[in-house]
């Protein structure tokens, strides 16, 4: 018999998840749970979230409760499916206990980090913006606590030195569809011990914030660099009093795996001058690497930028914004007040 599951999930991300459980013949989704339609673009249309989208591909029941934890009739129709499991991914709304314990073996997430470590709402871009070489996801029996429950199994994956947070969430929507598919039925079987999370071990990615955007040029260009493809594509800083997002980047003294494309510029900027490094203040424009772009002083280390987007305009590259703005060594960049 396939298990009877309702999944719980919102953006992209949850897409493949709900798509590998809608495909397999040992599981049989009864629903999908997801938040209210919102308005977006320009023109402020309702459109559905991703999840929703595929849910009514497969004419599939959904359910949108604001508050699901307050809306009653939700509850009741919830409680009559007598569902095997609830899977969420990415859902939203945190789960209250009378939830949690409706399906017979109870509820399973799949979340984007190795806990203990990344819990929280942000887990992908923390981990970047720390600087990590592998992440992975874990699934786990859920409780009320904010990703405490009882871990099932774990998939890692590598993170490479240029990857944003963008790459990282695509590959891993995917490895966290597979390990779901491998964790149910093997729940469902007595075939996994669930393990206790260590608390002392735990660390968080709490939701990003709007200063968490803003970039100090009297941090490291490693720790600017990772900040930067953490919080992809939303970093930002002031060029000419205007602001301005820094998209791409390089940090050209980091001995790090860089891929193949980047050796053009790593080379280009050893064979430079680099003397004006020495006597520049963080921020400043310290060399104009031809067809890539203007290297930056940091507080340790010169910062590539490789890709731009000025105000009202559209993402350049790093060469573009020097010839489109004739920027010249020794201006300055800022953080936004």
């Amino acid at each position: 018999m396939p298990l009877n599951i309702v999944f719980f999930g919102t953006p992209q991300f949850a897409v493949p998840s709900l798509k590998r459980l809608i495909e397999d013949d040992r599981f049989n989704v009864l629903g999908v749970v997801t938040q209210p339609d919102k308005r977006r673009g320009r023109g402020g249309k309702t459109t559905p979230s991703p999840v929703k989208a595929i849910a009514l591909e497969h004419d599939l029941p959904v359910w949108q409760p604001a508050r699901i934890k307050k809306d009653e009739e939700t509850l009741t129709q919830l409680t009559a499916l007598q569902a095997d499991l609830f899977v969420v991914v990415a859902y939203g709304q945190i789960l209250s206990t009378q939830i949690l314990t409706m399906p017979r073996l109870g509820c399973v997430n799949g979340h984007g980090s190795l806990l203990p470590q990344y819990r929280g709402a942000a887990p992908i871009q923390w981990c970047i913006y720390d600087g990590v070489a592998e992440t992975g996801v874990t699934t786990m029996l859920m409780d009320e606590g904010m990703d405490t429950g009882a871990m099932l199994l774990k998939a890692t994956m590598p993170v490479g030195p240029t990857d944003t947070a963008h790459d990282v969430a695509v590959t891993m929507a995917g490895l966290t569809a597979e390990l779901l598919a491998n964790t149910l039925p093997q729940l469902d079987a007595g075939q996994i011990q669930a393990q206790p999370q260590d608390d002392a071990q735990a660390t968080y990615g709490s939701l990003i914030k709007k200063p968490d955007y803003q970039l100090d040029w009297q941090r490291s260009a490693l720790e600017l660099h990772n900040q930067i493809r953490g919080f992809y594509p939303s970093c930002a800083s002031t060029f000419r009093e205007q602001p301005i997002k820094i998209q791409e980047t390089l940090a050209l003294d980091a001995e790090l795996p860089w891929p193949q494309d980047m050796d053009g510029a790593i080379s280009t900027w050893n064979s430079a001058q680099a003397e004006a490094a020495t006597s520049s203040q963080p921020g400043q424009v310290i060399a104009l690497l031809k067809n890539h772009g203007p290297v930056i002083q940091t507080g340790n280390g010169p910062l590539l930028l490789l890709k731009v987007q000025p105000a009202g305009k559209k993402p350049q590259s790093g060469w573009d914004f020097v010839n489109g703005l004739r920027v010249t060594q020794g201006e300055a960049f800022a953080q936004q007040s």
